[in-house]
């Protein structure tokens, strides 16, 4: 599957990549973050918390996703 992104979220996400020892890859970088994602909503049966909501958003903001 291939995901197309924006020049300016692509370059913030090799640039977090670059700066961190964690992930090898941008791709390697995505997957963690969306797997992430999935399993909270899946945990909680799709239904967030007030605070999950927001931790959800925060994550999507500093991906670029949201302004």
């Amino acid at each position: 599957m291939q995901i197309n992104l924006s020049d300016e979220l692509a370059k913030k996400l090799e640039q977090r990549v670059a700066n961190s020892q964690e992930f090898a890859s941008v791709e390697k970088y995505v997957q963690y973050v969306l797997e992430e994602v999935l399993q909270q909503t899946t945990a909680t049966n799709n239904a967030y918390t007030k605070n999950q909501a927001e931790d959800v958003k925060q994550r999507l903001s500093d991906l670029g996703y949201l302004d």
